[in-house]
């Protein structure tokens, strides 16, 4: 039961969302246009507010999910488990030869459901970041570095805490072409359009 809620885990995480919604609504393979990342941010940038957030809404979803998933068959340790297929699958999809995004709103989805509290402070933290910087990337390096001393600020079990960290390094290993770029000031800024 569990190997099978894993691999249906994996498999939510591996819809690819960006690409879909490109292809099927406008066309192109999201690959080929901007930073040829499939997530929201690449999303708003080359289709629009609309498209971007239906794709933050369904990758975040995926992760949401996972954790009823993991909640419905087993504990917390399968619950962590199976979020972290979901984020896997969204950053490697099957679908998409192993491609995928970054996982912040997978990620983000699965927390929603674990430490809502921990969400809505690192969404907090994501926000000024971005405002002060017009850097999403850098907002979510951020809130994905900050976001596991939240858990535990908020006294979430133990395999919660842990979860976040395994996320939070994912997203920032994830994150390392932006990081390159924003080291080397070409990193596109909120408002730019690809």
């Amino acid at each position: 039961m569990w190997l099978l809620a894993l691999v249906l885990a994996y498999l939510i995480g591996s819809i690819p969302t960006a690409y879909v919604v490109g292809r099927y609504l406008y066309g192109f393979d999201i690959r080929r246009r901007g930073s040829g990342n499939v997530g929201a941010t690449n999303t708003l940038r080359t289709m629009g507010t609309i498209p971007g957030l239906l794709v933050l809404g369904v990758d975040a979803l995926k992760g949401v999910l996972a954790v009823l998933l993991g909640q419905a068959l087993g504990g917390p340790v399968l619950v962590i488990l199976a979020a972290l297929m979901a984020i896997v699958g969204h950053n490697w999809s099957i679908f998409l030869e192993f491609q995928g995004g970054r996982g912040v709103a997978t990620t983000a989805g699965a927390l929603l459901a674990m430490a809502p509290l921990a969400v809505f402070w690192a969404c907090l933290i994501w926000l000024a970041v971005v405002i002060f910087s017009r850097y999403i990337s850098l907002g979510s390096i951020v809130a994905a570095a900050v976001a596991p001393f939240l858990v535990m600020y908020f006294h979430r079990p133990w395999p919660y805490v842990l979860f976040t960290f395994v996320a939070a390094a994912l997203v920032i290993y994830r994150h390392r072409p932006n990081i390159k770029r924003l080291l080397a000031g070409t990193e596109h800024k909120l408002g730019e359009r690809s």
